[in-house]
């Protein structure tokens, strides 16, 4: 039995089919505002699947793609009170989202408890993990192409940058200045509270990235164990074998 798998992020949206074996080949992407009747049936032409499981936090898109899957396939959304393998430790549960639950029951699954995952994106959050295993809480910072827009957006002289690894800690123009304070003060940003949550977390931790700056930026901190892009998709993959495979 073959499942979509639908992260429908602020930005984009990643598309993959999975089943009890694990996720498959074949991968989809939709910029997020893009997403439509249109867009999603020309992206899923001659796809095949049983069932959708859908990890959003974008409730007007949720909506369109519940529309247009609901009257197809059975559709779950993944959310707090999902077959997640794990407790939640955590005063509102509603509050949480349903891709860094999704992180968690991926980082559970693939690497075991405690964990920490750091996924960078629009947004860079923090999800932990007890030993229990329970999701106990989180962080949640600007992403680190938000912050380098915004000084776009707001200075009148500053551009926008390509983010890549600067030469050196010492700028020597005001593109490379932009890029050492992007990603070197980044990764400050990033140890910072990764040292603050591991020293309150009980147990050494699993260390994970995901998300679509990981890679640039965990190659600055030694302190992460493992960078997995898949992270997300495998949480949902988790979820759907609950729910329609149990």
């Amino acid at each position: 039995m073959a499942w979509l798998l639908i992260d429908n992020s602020n930005t984009r949206t990643k598309f993959a089919l999975g089943d009890g074996g694990g996720l498959g080949a074949w991968r989809g992407v939709l910029a997020t505002a893009a997403i439509s009747p249109a867009t999603l049936a020309c992206l899923l032409d001659r796809v095949a699947f049983e069932a959708v499981v859908i990890a959003s936090v974008v409730p007007v898109k949720a909506q369109v793609l519940r529309d247009f899957f609901g009257s197809r396939v059975a559709v779950h959304m993944l959310d707090w009170r999902s077959p997640l393998g794990m407790g939640i430790d955590y005063p509102e549960p509603g509050q949480i989202g349903a891709d860094r639950l999704a992180n968690a029951v991926g980082v559970v699954a693939r690497y075991g408890a405690p964990a920490v995952v750091i996924d960078s994106g629009t947004a860079v959050t923090f999800d932990i993990v007890s030993a229990a295993p329970a999701y106990c809480g989180g962080v949640i910072a600007p992403g680190l192409g938000a912050m380098t827009q915004y000084l776009a957006r707001t200075t009148a002289l500053l551009p926008e940058i390509e983010l890549a690894e600067p030469a050196s800690a010492i700028g020597k123009s005001t593109i490379h200045a932009m890029q050492v304070g992007a990603v070197i003060g980044y990764r400050g940003l990033v140890r910072e509270i990764l040292a603050r949550i591991c020293a309150e977390l009980p147990g050494r931790p699993q260390i994970i990235a995901t998300g679509g700056d990981a890679e640039l930026i965990a190659c600055g901190i030694p302190e992460i164990d493992v960078v997995d892009a898949d992270l997300t998709l495998e949480g949902i993959r988790q979820v759907a074998m609950a729910v329609y495979a149990p």
